[in-house]
This record gives C-alpha cells, sequence and structure tokens, in this order.
C-alpha cells in the first residue's frame, strides 16, 4: 500500500501527520537522515537511520517513509493493503 501526506508547510507538517497516521497504528518509525528512506516495523520499536542499517535489517522492515520530510509530501509504504493497518486502541491503564 502506499498513502501521501502533503499537508503544507515547511516545519516537517506532513512528517508529523504520516508519523501520526504510523503512531495510531502501532508502526514504529525510524530516524530521520537527509535524503534517505526511513524504515517502518509494526509493532514497538527504535529504528536506526537508514545507513545504520545493514541489508538483512531492511529486508527485515515492513516499510518505508520517503519524501521531503521537512516541506512534504511523505509517502508511506508498507507491504499489503491499508486495511491490512487498522487504528489500534492504547491500553488502557489501570
Amino acid at each position: 500500500m502506499k498513502k501521501v501526506f502533503d499537508t503544507p508547510g515547511c516545519n516537517f507538517e506532513a512528517a508529523s501527520e504520516a508519523e501520526d497516521w504510523c503512531r495510531e497504528r502501532n508502526i514504529a518509525v525510524g530516524s530521520i537522515q537527509r535524503g534517505s528512506p526511513r524504515g517502518l516495523l509494526c509493532g514497538h520499536y527504535s529504528i536506526a537511520k537508514w545507513r545504520n542499517l545493514n541489508d538483512a535489517e531492511r529486508r527485515e522492515l515492513d516499510g518505508t517513509m520517503t519524501g521531503d520530510m521537512r516541506r512534504g509530501p511523505v509517502v508511506v509504504e508498507l507491504r499489503g493493503e491499508e486495511s491490512d493497518y487498522p487504528i489500534v486502541e492504547p491500553e488502557e491503564e489501570e
């Protein structure tokens, strides 16, 4: 699936919208590295910058986030269909 976020502005608005979309679906987003993709993994992970991921780690990713993070548009590409990534309700604290 491919989802484009094109919120106008030059303060990372599109990137923030894409990050929020991922967070709502329990998708971890990799660190920003200028001019490189950001890795995406389903679950709670800390993902390094693209240059610090080896080939095997890149193959393990569920997808990538690409584009101009500062000005947009930003593109999220994940395996499967958008319906495979439903919104996950946060667990209630007791």
